[in-house]
């Protein structure tokens, strides 16, 4: 398991030769984050009351603070990113958000041409990413899609190589049982 400073932590499990997991730890929901941008909309709300004398401004407030929390915790915090490599299946990709909702996608090995580390130049820095490159099914030597792994939680590029080394190890493994199929 590794860590990084701002507390996201890669965990690998090996569950056979040609299956394995990694799992990807988000920082924690931040209580006194939430609790100034809560504060912050309702001393907003009570002055707006205060001049406007209508109760209304601070119910809205609470409403729409509320609302706002359940969507960001249901829709938009992901606390777990995990990936799931399977030779003779494929690759399943999971995000599981704070309010425990799992969003599940699952890729079929026949449609992974390839696994690659990606850069791009974000806000004046460089920053890697994990990817996977899915096959063209009328061009099977070009590509059609480029899928993104680990989105949210950004792992360093330690993390990453870690993740593609072991990715590339599986995808050799299935080449060469099917070429000797």
């Amino acid at each position: 398991m590794e860590e990084r400073e701002d507390c996201i932590a890669l965990q690998c499990r090996q569950y056979s030769a040609s299956c394995r997991e990694f799992s990807v730890r988000c920082q924690p929901v931040q209580l006194r984050s939430l609790s100034a941008a809560t504060c912050s909309v309702w001393l907003a709300a009570y002055w707006l009351f205060v001049l406007t004398q209508n109760s209304m401004v601070l119910s809205a407030a609470i409403f729409i603070t509320l609302i706002g929390l359940i969507v960001y915790l249901h829709f938009v915090k992901i606390d777990q990113e995990s990936l799931l490599v399977i030779a003779s299946l494929g690759i399943q990709m999971t995000s599981s958000y704070a309010s425990g909702k799992e969003n599940t996608t699952f890729i079929e090995m026949s449609r992974v041409k390839d696994v690659v580390i990606n850069e791009a130049i974000y806000m004046q820095k460089v920053i890697y990413y994990l990817c996977i490159l899915l096959r063209d099914p009328l061009d099977p030597q070009s590509v059609s899609e480029v899928v993104p792994l680990f989105q949210s939680s950004k792992p360093r590029l330690d993390c990453l190589v870690e993740v593609y080394r072991s990715c590339q190890e599986i995808l050799e493994q299935r080449k060469t049982v099917s070429q000797t199929l």
